[in-house]
């Protein structure tokens, strides 16, 4: 089913989740959803667009991975120069995700994988924890397009993906406005840094007391679109190739990257760095072909993944 028209204006003002889901006719597309938005509009924004796909909030594919339901939008990438521990290459920009996507709910588990790869790259290796629910780690990003190349086929040949829909990594604008869930502040949850270890594993609560490795995913609380460990555990790979002055002439629609450099983006921040690496707006660059215990992914899929 092509989605490409898909799309509708949700104001400030929201019905409560019970209201949305008495809703039987949804507004008309074309027109996106504009950021910022609360918890409770989030949730009934996701929710409507669920309904308006016939789809529901969650699906959950064949290796037992959930993927969430990331409404298109528009929204402001990077971060406010008042923002604490900002970088340079956070330049703040319009951006607008035009087409509705999944995302996973998790960063890769071991077991998930193992399902489609059927290798441990992660056996043997230091600051490593070996478990069913504990994310794939020492995974480069080269290795990941082969996970999601190998996901996609075993998944159409299942009959439980439409064929023009793909997985693969998401571009960076994915990852921050899913993160983000219609939050503005540093992190998805407001600006106290404080407040991060209900959050995120982190510096704080992992290597400080002498955890050191990425924990079991899910334990700790979700973002207001029912992501999990978007802030913190592992530095997650995307699409994109990392350029830090990229933001000052990103295009609006759909951006993926500025064209080849030495690295792959990596965004959300590790087990074994402290706060300010995991704010929503942080961006790191890594060698595709390298791979290392603070490295994972998650899984994004639709018409626009590349």
């Amino acid at each position: 089913t092509q989605y490409s028209a898909l799309g509708f204006r949700v104001t400030r003002v929201l019905p409560d989740r019970e209201e949305v889901a008495k809703t039987t006719s949804l507004p008309e597309p074309p027109v996106s959803i504009q950021a910022p938005f609360d918890e409770v509009e989030a949730e009934a924004i996701q929710q409507a667009w669920a309904e308006y796909l016939g789809q529901p909030v969650v699906q959950t594919n064949s290796i037992d991975m959930g993927l969430v339901l990331i409404p298109p939008g528009e929204f402001l990438m990077g971060s406010p120069e008042p923002e604490k521990n900002r970088d340079g290459d956070e330049t703040q920009h319009k951006v607008r995700i035009t087409q509705p996507f999944r995302l996973g709910e998790t960063e890769v588990t071991q077991r998930q994988w193992q399902a489609v790869m059927g290798t441990k790259p992660w056996k043997g290796q230091s600051h490593v924890k070996d478990g069913r629910d504990y994310p794939a780690t020492h995974v480069s990003w080269e290795k990941a397009m082969v996970f999601c190349q190998q996901l996609t086929k075993q998944e159409h040949q299942a009959g439980q993906l439409p064929e023009d829909w793909r997985y693969s990594l998401p571009s960076e604008a994915q990852w921050e406005y899913a993160c983000r869930a219609g939050n503005s502040t540093a992190f998805h949850f407001g600006n106290e840094a404080g407040k991060l270890g209900g959050h995120a594993w982190f510096a704080d609560n992992t290597q400080d007391v002498d955890e050191k490795y990425a924990h079991v995913v899910r334990q700790k609380r979700a973002n207001p679109w029912g992501l999990y460990d978007m802030h913190g555990n592992l530095w997650e790979w995307c699409t994109d190739w990392y350029e830090g002055s990229y933001y000052r002439k990103s295009p609006v629609n759909d951006p993926f990257g500025p064209e080849k450099t030495p690295h792959k983006v990596g965004r959300g921040g590790s087990w074994n760095y402290r706060s300010k690496f995991c704010r929503s707006a942080n961006r790191s660059g890594h060698p595709p072909a390298g791979s290392a215990y603070y490295l994972g992914f998650r899984v994004s899929c639709g018409l626009s993944a590349k």
